[in-house]
């Protein structure tokens, strides 16, 4: 029967896999061993209030993450933040197992200048077909990392403990962040292929009944139209063509916006409706922010 368990603190992790208490109260290192990729997880989904941080190497198989089901394979990384249900298939298999789960509890950094961070790692945010796939440098570098977090936990905690801890998990999400460029980067000739699908579908929304129905496509709609998360897809076309989503979107809505004020005799309420805005003055005050003008203003220029 499935069931749905919450997991509070690193304690109840290491009680759940039966191990012997955690080093330190908010975060913990655990090897991805035979014991954890045979655990019987059972049909149940699991919702935990840490940051979940993982690397396997040797290992291949898929689970669930939100709405998605993931195929990972070697020397691959993944990211959960707080209060993500997630599922395990049993459907594993491995060669020579390797890696590691780093979970901490937000109460770790949360006096620091990381928890402020936190919102750059859009990351965290990705859906699990979203996970970065490291080279054997980029594994040597992450690994060097947790064995650096690993040795402070394995000393007696004082007052410098914590700070050391926070800055080497720091320093592990930029590198992180630095190796999404990479993976953005080597795999340029599919995010252009992204890129172009993204293009057809802004255009056919703007052309549709859609605006009027469904009103401005977000960035949500149009990940989830290209089965991908809203923040992976906002940064694969940051790095290829130095605009987000958001403002993608915008070009499209203000280009069709200006077709729309020169080729018709409607007035600028009735263009701001068909385009999916409820209120015409939302509509000028963006056309503005963009043009430099308002619609009246560059109807009568042109």
């Amino acid at each position: 029967m499935s069931a749905i368990f919450k997991i509070d603190t690193i304690n109840q992790v290491h009680e759940f896999y039966q191990l012997k208490s955690p080093r330190h109260p908010l975060v913990s290192v655990l090897p991805i061993n035979d014991d954890i990729i045979n655990f019987d997880y059972g049909n149940h989904t699991y919702v935990s209030a840490l940051y979940h941080i993982s690397l396997k190497i040797g290992v291949s198989g898929s689970w669930g993450y939100g709405r998605n089901t993931y195929d990972f394979q070697d020397g691959t990384m993944t990211f959960i933040r707080p209060n993500q249900a997630t599922t395990v298939e049993s459907n594993e298999s491995q060669r020579d197992t390797g890696g590691w789960i780093l979970l901490f509890h937000p109460d770790l950094i949360r006096k620091s200048s990381l928890s402020q961070k936190m919102k750059q790692y859009n990351f965290f945010s990705y859906e699990v077909n979203e996970a970065l796939h490291l080279s054997e440098a980029e594994i040597e570098s992450v690994n060097g990392l947790i064995n650096k977090i690993e040795s402070e936990l394995d000393q007696n905690i004082d007052r410098h403990s914590q700070g050391l801890i926070v800055s080497n998990i720091e320093l592990l999400l930029d590198y992180c962040l630095r190796y999404y460029d990479r993976q953005f980067y080597t795999r340029t000739n599919i995010n252009q292929d992204y890129s172009t699908k993204f293009e057809h579908l802004l255009s056919e929304y703007f052309e549709s009944e859609k605006p009027v129905e469904q009103g401005l496509p977000t960035v949500k709609y149009c990940g989830e139209s290209l089965n991908m998360s809203p923040h992976y897809l906002s940064d694969l076309l940051k790095k290829e063509t130095g605009k987000s989503a958001q403002e993608h979107i915008y070009y499209y809505l203000i280009d069709h916006a200006k077709n729309q004020l020169l080729s018709t005799n409607d007035t600028v309420s009735q263009i701001a409706f068909s385009l999916g805005f409820d209120y015409s003055q939302h509509f000028s005050k963006l056309f503005k922010s963009k043009t430099g003008m308002t619609p009246v203003e560059y109807r009568n220029l042109n």
